[in-house]
């Protein structure tokens, strides 16, 4: 890699990949050197509106570009593995928006190709790597909660049912699930570790993809984690995680910068407000960039294994919705 900025390809012109290259601006660990699109207009107008130098009308061709040094795969969920793989596979380290993948089998995909060719390769789980989300590592990390109880999380959106929306679309991975229900899943994994037990509800929307999901996870420890997305609702998007001797509270949207308070079974309350200057995606590159750095190929805030884990999490759940439906 050259010295300086890490140096960024964007694959996919959506609207996450314009939330990304937005938030990078406000970071000196990277800068946005090329994008890459299945059209030339496409890679031609974003390289204009956020003032790229070099657009790439195919992705072979961006993660051929030497002038870049890790790959943000910001597609649709169902090309994520093969968006990745293609990348790796032209020796650069990847970012890869969540969900990882479709599948655990397909993040396994990704795992064995990024360790035998010994390249960096993370989820873009944003969330892990907020502010408020290092307040509340610390708080757990002290024993502040006691034992955990319970974890807590909703995220609840209302969309327009239009069949081309790819949030409704089979085609490109739609439903409440894998796009909202992440976020829930991935927090109680952070909290609690994969579960022992899972057991959850759907109901569909009107092509066919989860329009409601709720879950019940189940650990070892005796701890329960209950979860709810939706494409139906805005609902509250916040987050608890209650212990025995303190709960905490995440304020909507618990998912992106946000107020944390934490409540002791005796004693006064402490709240930790939000203070944060864009959409909160430019951490998980900073984070990028310190691992590159370091030499490392994988972070401990996010691990492949633990991606993996969630993957699985969310085929049982898929399964269980296929199943009653």
């Amino acid at each position: 890699m050259a010295d300086g900025p890490l140096r960024w390809g964007i694959l996919g012109t959506g609207l996450i990949a314009e939330t990304f290259t937005t938030d990078l601006k406000l970071t000196d660990s990277g800068i946005v050197a090329a994008v890459g699109s299945r059209s030339q207009e496409a890679a031609n107008r974003f390289a204009e509106e956020f003032g790229i130098d070099r657009a790439h009308s195919s992705y072979e061709s961006l993660v051929a570009d030497p002038e870049i040094d890790v790959v943000y795969v910001a597609t649709p969920h169902p090309m994520h593995r093969d968006n990745a793989i293609l990348a790796l596979e032209a020796g650069k380290h990847v970012l890869v928006e969540k969900p990882f993948t479709m599948s655990a089998a397909e993040a396994r995909d990704i795992v064995a190709v990024a360790r035998e060719k010994q390249l960096f390769a993370m989820e873009a789980m944003w969330t892990r790597f907020l502010p408020h989300v290092a307040v509340i590592k610390g708080w757990l990390s002290q024993g502040a909660l006691g034992k955990i109880v319970s974890v807590s999380a909703d995220h609840g959106q209302w969309f327009a049912e239009d069949p081309e929306f790819r949030l409704f679309a089979p085609e490109l991975g739609g439903g409440a699930l894998l796009d909202l229900g992440i976020y829930p899943v991935s927090f109680a994994s952070m909290v609690l570790g994969a579960p022992d037990r899972i057991v959850s509800i759907s109901d569909p929307a009107f092509t066919g993809v989860d329009a409601q999901t709720s879950i019940l996870l189940g650990y070892e420890s005796g701890a329960h984690a209950v979860l709810t997305c939706t494409l139906r609702a805005k609902s509250p998007t916040t987050a608890s995680i209650v212990g025995t001797d303190a709960r905490i509270e995440i304020d909507g949207d618990f998912y992106a910068p946000t107020s944390v308070k934490l409540i002791p079974r005796a004693g006064e309350p402490k709240l930790v407000s939000s203070e944060h200057e864009g959409r909160g995606l430019r951490h998980q590159a900073d984070e990028v960039a310190l691992r590159l750095a370091a030499n490392d190929l994988e972070s401990p805030m996010m691990s492949l294994d633990e991606t993996v884990s969630i993957m699985e999490t969310m085929d049982t759940v898929l399964a269980q919705s296929a199943a009653g439906s």
